[in-house]
């Protein structure tokens, strides 16, 4: 359903924004490849009766923003047919275009993917609409060296937590001068101008981009696989004492996987130190991640938006020890059974928390 107090434009490009209105001239304006414009005063129609015009007017021309809505990915085929080549994967929630329309098929551009996808798994029109509120991850970039995230947007507010520069959180809200983001501590206020905004979509993937990224990933996880074993064998025989991590030896995950949970778990208790990485002394939350990975002969970034890239990505459901599970400005290892172990804030230190403590962004693994 189209709001009121917003407009909706589809050029005839493809391009679909949804821009603010005044609140007394609310209105629908369509321009199509077509020339077709149709409009409608608030006075004189209501919300139903204005989605329902522009549902009949884009899907009678096929062009305009579209989402996909599907469990995982839809194959993008080079025909309207299931024979068709498959071109890419259209993941649940991608943003595209629509260029047309052959036999209960969309031609969709999307990323580097040209090609049809079922009708039935691509939604347009108003459907899209309301979908592209829930699409597009709003994320601010950290600019300054160290970022006070404060309880209230006012600069004089009291701090909730810091953040380094060049990390990117989730924003959960916005005002004119400040955006609400979330950090480990909770969500906090921070001044736009410590900050740079920018709203990601997820495109579809060709088969090339596919390959190159399992390539990469395979080649990564042999890498750590390789650097791990070969510090495991020299570190034969020393042992560790301290915690243990729930539910290890219940035979879940590789064996360097549980190796890492092991011995990260042996911290919990140590103090969190902002910009630290010493795993007795005191670390933040991706300093321990960095330095229980290094004790393994495994290099990871001093950063948990760097973390979210590194290995290859697994959902929640298929976490193992070890894996790393990835949060808005924090980090933490997977320990097992819907656990994590972290360097979590400076009242709490190094400790478990439950892993859906805070939305999950994405779990990594490393071997």
């Amino acid at each position: 359903m189209i709001r009121k107090g917003f407009f909706v434009c589809l050029a005839a490009a493809g391009l679909f924004t949804v821009r603010p209105m005044t609140a007394d001239a609310a209105q629908i304006s369509l321009a199509l490849s077509g020339g077709i414009t149709t409009s409608m005063e608030e006075a004189d129609a209501s919300d139903d009766e204005m989605a329902e015009v522009l549902n009949e007017v884009v899907k009678d021309n096929y062009t305009g923003f579209c989402i996909a809505k599907v469990n995982s990915y839809v194959n993008v085929r080079s025909e309207p047919s299931e024979d068709g080549e498959v071109l890419g994967k259209l993941y649940d929630k991608s943003v595209g275009t629509v260029e047309g329309e052959e036999n209960g098929w969309y031609l969709i551009n999307s990323g580097n993917v040209h090609g049809y996808v079922k009708n039935d798994y691509v939604a347009i029109g108003v459907d899209a609409d309301t979908l592209a509120q829930e699409a597009g991850t709003r994320v601010a970039v950290v600019t300054t060296e160290t970022l006070r995230v404060r309880q209230d947007a006012t600069t004089d507010s009291s701090i909730l937590g810091l953040i380094p520069m060049a990390e990117e959180l989730i924003v959960t809200d916005e005002t004119e001068d400040f955006v609400k983001v979330s950090i480990e501590e909770g969500d906090g206020w921070v001044s736009k101008d410590y900050v740079d905004l920018r709203t990601d979509y997820v495109y579809a993937e060709s088969r090339e981009e596919e390959k190159a990224r399992l390539a990469k990933e395979e080649a990564e996880r042999q890498a750590a696989q390789k650097a791990a074993q070969s510090r495991m064998r020299s570190q034969s025989g020393s042992g560790t004492s301290g915690n243990s991590a729930p539910a290890l030896g219940s035979g879940g995950g590789s064996a360097s996987g549980n190796a890492v949970a092991g011995f990260a778990s042996q911290f919990v208790g140590n103090p969190y130190v902002y910009g630290g990485s010493s795993l007795t002394n005191g670390t933040d939350c991706s300093g321990f991640v960095m330095s229980v990975y290094a004790n393994f002969g495994v290099g990871l970034p001093h950063s948990s938006t760097a973390l979210r890239s590194c290995g290859y990505g697994v959902s929640l459901a298929d976490a193992q020890p070890g894996d790393i599970v990835c949060y808005s400005g924090h980090v933490g290892i997977y320990v097992g059974n819907n656990t994590i172990v972290h360097a979590s804030s400076p009242s709490t230190g190094i400790k478990y928390s439950s892993a859906t403590h805070k939305n999950v962004l994405a779990v990594r693994r490393i071997f």
